[in-house]
Formats: structure tokens, C-alpha cells, sequence
């Protein structure tokens, strides 16, 4: 046999047997398994993405479906109730009643909507996180966050 063949047989002895290998080869197989370990976790959480993707886009799509059907049933209630006052008024003035409804509906949602938008804060606890991201990578802790100094 030659030396080549004894020294990779060796080593490979001592990857089976943590007590007969050196700190290199110690080092070597830590690094081997965690590259690999974080392969396969990689791997892992792109194909439970994936999986949580579709049902996503299965349910926006859901979504979509119901809010066309919502519209179309709205779109028809109007006409009902266009057609049902032309029975009492003029139909011109009907629509026009019809269409005066659903401005003051849309102006109503459109005054929630400002109100939630300017109740809108802008993240406190992750602006505050965010600012301490450089004295952590510097080593300097914040009390206030738990860190030890």
C-alpha cells in the first residue's frame, strides 16, 4: 500500500473517532456539517415557502372571486332600486338619486380611510431596534434592551 492510501484511510479513522482526530480535522468535519446543515435548512424553508405561496395565491385568488361577486350583486341591487324608484319618480331623477347614494357611501369610506391612515404610527419598537443595530456590531449593549454591557 502506498502512503496516500494509509494516510486518507487514517483520516477517515479519525472522523469516525472524535478522540483520535487533531483539531483540523475536528474543525474541517464542524465546518463540513454545518455547511450541509444550512443547505438543507435553505432547502427546507424555500420549499415551505413555496407550499405557503400557493395556498396564498389560492386564496387571493378566492378573494378576487368573492369581491367580482360582491360588486356584481351591489351593481345589481342598484338597478333594482333604480328601476324600483322610476316606478315612482322620473327615471332620470331615479338614477340620479342612485348615484347621489353612492357618492355619499364612497365619501364616508373615503373619510375612515383618511382616519386610519393618519392614525398610522410609524414602529416604534422596530425603529428603536434598528437604531441599535450599529452599537451592537460595535459591542456596546443597550441596558434598556436586555443586553449585558
Amino acid at each position: 500500500m502506498s502512503a496516500a492510501t494509509d494516510g486518507a484511510r487514517a483520516t477517515r479513522e479519525r472522523e469516525r473517532d472524535p478522540r483520535q482526530a487533531s483539531i483540523g480535522e475536528l474543525l474541517t468535519a464542524i465546518t463540513r456539517d454545518t455547511s450541509s446543515l444550512v443547505r438543507q435548512e435553505i432547502e427546507l424553508a424555500k420549499a415551505e415557502a413555496r407550499a405557503e405561496i400557493r395556498t396564498a395565491a389560492k386564496a387571493a385568488g378566492m378573494f378576487g372571486g368573492a369581491a367580482l361577486g360582491g360588486f356584481m350583486v351591489l351593481l345589481f341591487l342598484s338597478y333594482a332600486m333604480w328601476w324600483g324608484l322610476s316606478n315612482v319618480i322620473d327615471q332620470g331623477w331615479s338614477a340620479l338619486i342612485v348615484a347621489a347614494v353612492w357618492a355619499v357611501i364612497a365619501g364616508v369610506l373615503i373619510a375612515m380611510a383618511r382616519a386610519r391612515v393618519r392614525s398610522l404610527g410609524r414602529l416604534p419598537q422596530t425603529s428603536g431596534t434598528v437604531r441599535r443595530i450599529p452599537d451592537a456590531v460595535k459591542g456596546q449593549a443597550d441596558h434598556r434592551a436586555g443586553g449585558q454591557p
